[in-house]
């Protein structure tokens, strides 16, 4: 751009990026019946990839400023992501681990497959949740598997969720 030369492909590239980022926070709204306002939701994972402290780009910069915005009180955990995301994401809670960031919230939303989240307790994590639901934004969990656990709801990218009426 800086030489007028053209950038469709970067342009077309970033766009489809922020589509799906904004397809995300539309997935967390439809687990929580349209609306975050007075919900809890535990984030697990700040930064763009696993193993990384590196913020730039990720998810979570469009995703959780549109759930504070949307009126839910947020809390994280990232194993590297929280000296840089504490400047970046203001307004948010953050919690030691994944099992702290579920206490009492009404979704839990995975946005980095860190391996601390690969391998975690799913009945201890429903049990400690207010509305056991979650949005697996990185495909980690097999849907039955989260169901077996006593989720009363889950969505993931590409493939069929469920929901307990």
């Amino acid at each position: 751009q800086d030489h007028a030369m053209p950038m469709q492909l970067t342009e077309t590239v970033i766009k489809v990026n922020e589509e799906t980022k904004r397809r995300m926070v539309d997935k967390i709204l439809d687990l929580c019946g349209g609306s975050v306002n007075g919900r809890t939701i535990g984030v697990l994972g700040v930064t763009f990839k696993p193993n990384t402290d590196d913020m730039r780009e990720a998810p979570s910069l469009t995703i959780v400023p549109a759930l504070i915005g949307g009126g839910a009180k947020v809390r994280v955990t990232d194993p590297q992501g929280r000296r840089e995301g504490e400047a970046l994401l203001p307004g948010v809670t953050w919690a030691e681990d994944a099992y702290a960031a579920a206490q009492g919230a009404d979704l839990l939303v995975i946005l980095t497959e860190w391996n601390e989240f690969r391998a975690l307790d799913l009945e201890r994590v429903a049990q400690a949740m207010t509305t056991p639901r979650m949005a697996d934004l990185r495909n980690i969990y097999a849907p039955a598997d989260v169901r077996k656990a006593g989720f009363l709801a889950y969505a993931g990218v590409g493939r069929a969720g469920f929901s307990v009426a």
